[in-house]
């Protein structure tokens, strides 16, 4: 087993349980192993107990049987050797929904932390919903303006858990309008490729591409070819000129080649055929 047999699951938010489809790219990894164990990482909320109660339910709901809960309140929680062991032992995680930052800030650097890379390294299921999907990228929006045109000073960026590299994620794209925040973001780390996640929808990471399933689209924002943007020169709260960035929108059944930067579109007369149950 190796790094290319991970498989990293980001969802974009929503109430992603009620999408079979999601549910079972993640618990169906595990179902044909009878002692399969999931530990819910609820770092990212402030309310641990509700979320570790929710997911519990609904993991076991699934047929996983042994669901425990890991939670990082302080920092010297991510040096607990009970927690250590627990995802040590695990088949899979689960990153809950809340504030990414509390992600980076309570495990960044840690030996938790550092436990995780190496899970990954050696071929692990991660998956994660709005923050625990946001903080899988290299680099995080922490904070950011929705609804507005690519300004200065609309989002602030700090380094993610890094995770899937060369990224910057975003969730609850197309429901909060999230789209100039994400441009913004590209123009501060064009080497990044932004990736905006729909509520209910989800992309499946394995090796260099992803898939996307659920119920909305991905949306793709590749600054590598950008040949202008004037970012330099303007002050907060001044709007962006970005030229040559380029934008793909991806539904269910697309894939998208991350080393090539290259999406992959479904062979579309099967792709609809399958979809309207054509004979």
């Amino acid at each position: 087993m190796s790094k290319s047999d991970s498989t990293l699951i980001a969802i974009g938010g929503g109430e992603f349980s009620e999408v079979d489809e999601i549910l079972e790219e993640f618990t169906g990894r595990l179902k044909n192993k009878s002692d399969a164990r999931i530990v819910v990482m609820t770092v990212a909320t402030n309310k641990p107990a509700n979320a570790a109660q929710k997911y519990n339910s609904l993991f076991r709901g699934q047929g996983i049987n042994h669901v425990n809960v890991v939670d990082v309140s302080e920092r010297n929680d991510a040096f607990n050797k009970s927690a250590l062991k627990k995802i040590r032992d695990a088949d899979a995680l689960f990153f809950t929904g809340g504030d990414q930052l509390n992600v980076t800030s309570l495990l960044g650097g840690s030996p938790l932390h550092n436990l995780i890379h190496d899970k990954v390294n050696e071929g692990f299921i991660i998956a994660g919903t709005s923050a625990g999907a946001m903080m899988m990228s290299n680099s995080m929006i922490t904070e950011g303006r929705n609804d507005i045109a690519p300004r200065v000073g609309c989002i602030k960026i700090a380094p993610g858990m890094d995770l899937i590299g060369e990224t910057i994620i975003d969730t609850h794209f197309s429901q909060r309008g999230r789209h100039g925040r994400l441009l913004t973001a590209i123009a501060h780390y064009p080497q990044s490729l932004g990736i905006g996640i729909d509520e209910k929808t989800a992309i499946c990471f394995k090796g260099s591409e992803f898939k996307v399933i659920g119920e909305g689209v991905v949306t793709i924002m590749d600054g590598s070819r950008m040949h202008h943007s004037n970012l330099a020169y303007r002050h907060d709260g001044e709007p962006l000129g970005l030229f040559g960035v380029c934008t793909h929108v991806l539904p269910a059944g697309y894939r998208y080649n991350l080393k090539k930067r290259e999406p992959i579109s479904p062979a579309l007369k099967n792709f609809t055929a399958a979809s309207t149950n054509e004979d």
